[in-house]
């Protein structure tokens, strides 16, 4: 009996150095094919569903267009920040990481800019499609071929000379341009925000031919307050072409000729 236990034994033994064995062997050759990169997997998060880049446009800003190829190099060769601040330098990239997967996989995280507004150089009509985006950082981003978003149009002499939002300075005018893309109700009253040199805001709406005039974009809860009265108590009752210039700029009182 206790020779049949000291042969199973070494049967045991046998089988599990063989288990081990394979699996070194199998260890060894997954390590090897990660040495180099196999392939560039890209994950693009959406803006209300749909992306500004292609798969094939970060793969093309990655490899600095094709000059500088990623696939078959080894992994010692791959500076992962130089890669990432490669693809910081394009307009339509908000944020980005990359790094590897067990399988020898380059992944590419992007992170795109989120529009508030579109921006319309002086001269342009709003139908043409050039201009920029603003962000919700208050940075200028280009458009892009792949998406338009439905964002408020941005117009006026003021943007040329400020060509950013994201100072201290412009965080009132930012703040409204967030407030009219994020409510619902404003994203669909307002068509577009005029700003004239001296900062002062007019804004015109999807339906009617009336301006409002906004002022400096301070306020803004009390100005919102009283425009959303005259939207929801004044035009049903009065019609929605009666009136051509609304003000909210002065306190306690709203303006409508």
């Amino acid at each position: 009996m206790f020779s049949t236990f000291k042969s199973i034994k070494k049967w045991l033994f046998a089988i599990g150095g063989l288990f081990v064995l394979f699996i070194l062997i199998a260890f060894t050759e997954i390590r090897h094919k990660q040495k180099r990169v196999k392939a560039v997997v890209v994950h693009i998060d959406q803006v209300d569903g749909h992306s500004f880049l292609t798969r094939r446009d970060v793969t093309g800003y990655l490899t600095n267009g094709g000059a500088d190829p990623v696939i078959g190099k080894e992994y010692t060769e791959i500076d992962f920040h130089q890669l990432e601040e490669r693809l910081r330098q394009h307009g339509l990239v908000r944020d980005c990481q990359v790094f590897r997967d067990l399988t020898g996989d380059l992944l590419v995280s992007i992170e795109q800019p989120r529009p508030v507004a579109r921006l319309m150089a002086s001269g342009e009509g709003v139908r043409t499609v050039s201009g920029q985006y603003v962000s919700e950082e208050g940075r200028f981003f280009p458009v892009s071929m792949n998406y338009s978003a439905r964002v408020p149009m941005l117009t006026g002499k003021y943007f040329a000379k400020n060509r950013s939002l994201a100072s201290e300075r412009n965080r009132p005018l930012l703040e409204l341009l967030k407030r009219v893309h994020d409510d619902p109700f404003w994203r669909a009253q307002i068509a577009e925000l005029s700003v004239d040199e001296q900062g002062e805001v007019i804004m015109w709406p999807q339906m009617g031919n009336h301006q409002i005039e906004v002022g400096p974009p301070t306020d803004l809860e009390a100005k919102l307050k009283k425009l959303k009265l005259f939207y929801t108590d004044v035009l049903p009752a009065k019609g929605w072409d009666r009136y051509r210039r609304v003000s909210v700029q002065y306190r306690n009182q709203i303006v409508c000729e």
